[in-house]
């Protein structure tokens, strides 16, 4: 459906997107991602608190020597977001966007809501570095990982801990397997009780089977907790100086979230 004039931007990265862009053959292709076969590719990526920091090498025809476009700063972890930001670069060179336009604009991005969002922090320790307090929609085991493994590259070996509302029966139950997998980068794993979303509980699918499975999965932090409501103390016996809480769910997690930090002072 694209127009004569129009172009396509995929990332091929991605298996099955590869295989779509074997199927453009009649428009122009514009491909990215952190393969080496990529148009625009992040090399040299760098993670710490303050975000990802990377390379971009474009291919150009013709030459065997990408031109490059150094020092670019994300301030967001995770190579998803990378990924985001590289078909964000496509698009605006081919606006005609400088190389110093996407520099400042990329470094001035301020994120999306609920996507990986700092929330708060908290001193348990006075002259201690603070906990810091994320926000993140992902209630998918795939959303999930993606994010904790963002989470740990700006953690390095700091404590991560993650706050986990399944959200719907139906879909803890159908992706049962893969929930149980998909905390193995956080130290601790709290788990809530499921948010309903109007569902009817499931026989066996609850936020204590998930624990126990996380468990014989080989996890070694991860336990229920009673309520949202028990979080803030939960989290005084458990956090250390400079830990990264990141509050997980399409529930009203956020909610708890957003007054995590101030309840934690009290």
């Amino acid at each position: 459906n694209l127009p004569f004039y129009g172009f396509a931007v995929l990332c091929t990265d991605h298996p099955e997107v590869q295989g779509l862009a074997a199927r453009v053959t009649d428009r122009r292709r514009i491909t990215y991602g952190f393969n080496r076969q990529a148009d625009v590719r992040a090399i040299n990526l760098k993670t710490d608190l303050s975000g990802a920091h990377f390379d971009v090498a474009l291919r150009r025809p013709g030459s065997a020597q990408p031109r490059m476009i150094e020092g670019l700063t994300l301030p967001m972890a995770g190579e998803h977001n990378v990924q985001n930001a590289l078909a964000a670069v496509a698009v605006a060179l081919e606006l005609g966007a400088t190389d110093d336009q996407i520099r400042t604009s990329m470094g001035q991005f301020g994120g999306v809501k609920r996507r990986f969002t700092q929330v708060g922090e908290w001193v348990p320790v006075e002259g201690k570095p603070p906990v810091r307090i994320i926000d993140d929609y992902g209630h998918h085991p795939v959303e999930i990982s993606a994010v904790l493994k963002a989470a740990r590259a700006m953690q390095g070996q700091g404590q991560l801990i993650a706050v986990c509302q399944p959200h719907r029966y139906t879909r803890l139950r159908d992706l049962f397997e893969d929930f149980s997998r998909c905390f193995d980068q956080a130290d601790h794993v709290l788990v809530a009780p499921v948010y309903e979303a109007g569902e009817s509980p499931i026989d066996g699918f609850n936020h204590e089977t998930l624990v126990a499975s996380i468990v014989r999965n080989g996890h070694r932090g991860a336990a229920t907790i009673p309520s949202m409501e028990a979080l803030p103390e939960t989290l005084k016996a458990l956090a250390e100086p400079g830990a990264m809480v990141v509050c997980l769910g399409a529930g009203d997690i956020t909610k708890y979230a957003a007054e995590l930090a101030e309840k934690l002072s009290a």
